[in-house]
């Protein structure tokens, strides 16, 4: 037996969990982290594209508004930790931050390495023991934590951090194990998804014009009732299985339900001009190139790659003549310009996905503490929490400052 004693066990080595471990022993607890990868923080040193979006400097009100799952359960979180707490956290603790298009902050090195290794080294000054080995069950006694029970050993404690991340990037340590032991004490999950995902298409047009991105579109997501659920300007990009890219990717939190909803998306290619103004554009293009064939005409309207399937959408004979393009051919263009339409069959695999939707329900944690409503020693953080957000750093931010508040708490 591995019997070690700590005031508290944090189970999971990530942005919430280091937050959180750091945050108790400097306030004197005597802290153990577990975590079943030697490398801590495997997750947070690849975020960003290694670059490491740290958070976004803006407002709590503003990151409320970027959390799409039970953003009021963060209200005290980010009351105690906002976003100019964590950029003056790091700042504070030698990493130089910048801020970026979309208010994104990141490292003035652009590595996503000196987030995590400084996390490393505050844990250490604070007396953090770490241990490399797998948390297996949560044991408790008369109703309250007692300790963990680890494939190797046992810690006993009277506190316990669930901090095990998601689903999504399995290949970073995040296995489940968290959900499994949550429901084993008796907490709800709502089913884990994938979000913040790139999506799947049925269209071969899409595989067709794969590696070809598009920049200041707008992209808008309709339900299976042909409501709106998301409509931005940004970039996406065309794939060998359907579209990715931010834009794609923000939309897919909006698509819940894909077991009894169809979605589809539609792609406004021109949106700096109306139906008419474009009409006019394409007026002007077409009399310089009156008597080219129509397969010749779009070059100065679309990308080369695209081209071809918008030949095919427009119904128009790819050697048709321009200067015999009919009126009411030319409004099906622009409307084509306008409303591009791609039909969605469903997310790319939950390991693909940059977060993990779903997870313990948050009306059985206490929002001022991160405790169980439940298990007293009981806490929760990060991921594993019903909370996520958009890109731009609104999900590292959901993990400094739960993983902060499970601190100021364990």
């Amino acid at each position: 037996m591995n019997e070690w004693a700590a005031d508290a066990v944090v189970v999971g080595g990530g942005a919430a969990g280091m937050m959180a471990a750091l945050t108790a022993a400097e306030r004197g607890r005597r802290v153990l982290l577990l975590d079943h990868q030697e490398q801590l923080g495997r997750k947070l040193r690849i975020t960003g594209k290694g670059r490491c979006n740290v958070c976004n400097n803006t407002s709590s009100a503003s990151v409320m508004k970027a959390v799409i799952s039970n953003p009021k359960f963060l209200y005290s979180a980010l009351d105690a930790f906002p976003p100019s707490a964590v950029i003056n956290f790091f700042e504070n603790s030698g990493v130089p931050l910048k801020t970026e298009r979309g208010n994104r902050v990141f490292p003035l090195s652009d590595n996503a390495h000196d987030v995590a290794d400084t996390l490393l080294q505050r844990m250490k000054r604070a007396g953090v023991r770490v241990v490399t080995d797998e948390a297996r069950r949560v044991l408790t006694e008369d109703g309250a934590v007692s300790g963990v029970k680890t494939r190797s050993g046992f810690f006993p404690c009277s506190h316990v951090l669930l901090a095990t991340g998601g689903l999504s990037y399995s290949r970073t340590g995040s296995n489940g194990l968290g959900h499994k032991m949550a429901e084993e004490l008796g907490h709800r999950l709502v089913p884990p998804r994938p979000s913040l995902v790139p999506l799947a298409c049925a269209d071969a047009d899409c595989r067709e014009m794969q590696g070809f991105s598009l920049k200041n579109v707008v992209l808008t997501a309709f339900d299976g009732e042909n409501r709106m659920i998301y409509s931005e300007l940004g970039e996406m990009l065309f794939t060998h299985f359907g579209v990715s890219g931010p834009l794609v990717l923000s939309a897919s939190a909006h698509m819940r339900d894909f077991e009894h909803q169809h979605y589809r998306l539609e792609i406004d290619l021109k949106p700096g001009l109306d139906m008419e103004k474009l009409d006019m554009r394409i007026l002007r293009d077409f009399e310089e190139f009156k008597n080219r064939d129509f397969r010749n005409a779009l070059d100065r309207l679309a990308g080369r790659s695209m081209i071809p399937v918008l030949l095919r959408r427009s119904g128009i004979r790819e050697d048709t003549k321009v200067h015999s393009v009919t009126r009411e051919q030319r409004r099906r263009l622009v409307e084509l310009f306008k409303h591009f339409q791609i039909s969605v069959t469903g997310p790319r695999p939950i390991e693909e996905a940059i977060i993990t939707a779903g997870g313990v329900d948050v009306r059985e944690v206490d929002p001022r503490t991160m405790q169980s409503k439940l298990v007293p020693g009981l806490f929760f953080a990060g991921e594993l929490l019903d909370l996520d957000a958009y890109t731009g750093g609104f999900n590292l931010q959901i993990a400094w400052s739960t993983g902060y508040v499970a601190g100021m708490n364990l």
